[in-house]
């Protein structure tokens, strides 16, 4: 393996006590997916605590968020790539409806209730409270930057390195 100097290295072991001079070859798909399944862990263990899972946060994010009330179909496909399997979003959908957090109008369209509105607006606040913890001590550039590098070797591996 080549490093940004030229040299050739071995990848290194993920370490979490690696120093900051180990730290460029270690693997990025282990601390990318750490970053990850921690993360969601503590966010699905917060909504948790209030009966919520984050699929119904997507949801009704999704149902409150367009300029036109979505039908059910359109927010099957615009959230299936994010769930755990390609009927999890239909289910989340039945599942807000049982709980009278959504309701269909004539049109087949998707509409949040009175009590679907609130558990949105506290799901934000909740999922604020969390961004604060997951963010401490990151500022705002080190974040835009961690994200710059991730969204590049993205678009590396995937054939579009030059897009970003």
């Amino acid at each position: 393996m080549e490093s940004l100097t030229g040299a050739t290295t071995d990848q290194a072991p993920a370490d979490a006590a690696a120093s900051d001079g180990m730290l460029a070859n270690q693997p990025v798909g282990y601390w990318t997916g750490l970053a990850h399944s921690s993360v969601t862990r503590h966010l699905r263990d917060a909504m948790a605590k209030i009966d919520v899972t984050q699929p119904q946060y997507w949801v009704l994010n999704r149902v409150n968020g367009g300029p036109t009330a979505p039908s059910r179909e359109e927010v099957v496909a615009q959230l299936t790539h994010l769930a755990d399997g390609q009927h999890e979003i239909a289910r989340v959908v039945d599942q807000l409806l049982h709980r009278e957090w959504l309701w269909i109008d004539a049109g087949q369209r998707l509409h949040l209730t009175d009590a679907g509105e609130a558990a949105r607006a506290r799901l934000r606040e909740l999922v604020t409270e969390l961004r604060v913890v997951v963010h401490r001590g990151i500022s705002d550039e080190e974040y835009v930057a961690a994200l710059k590098v991730l969204r590049k070797m993205v678009a590396n591996v995937e054939g579009d390195g030059d897009s970003w």
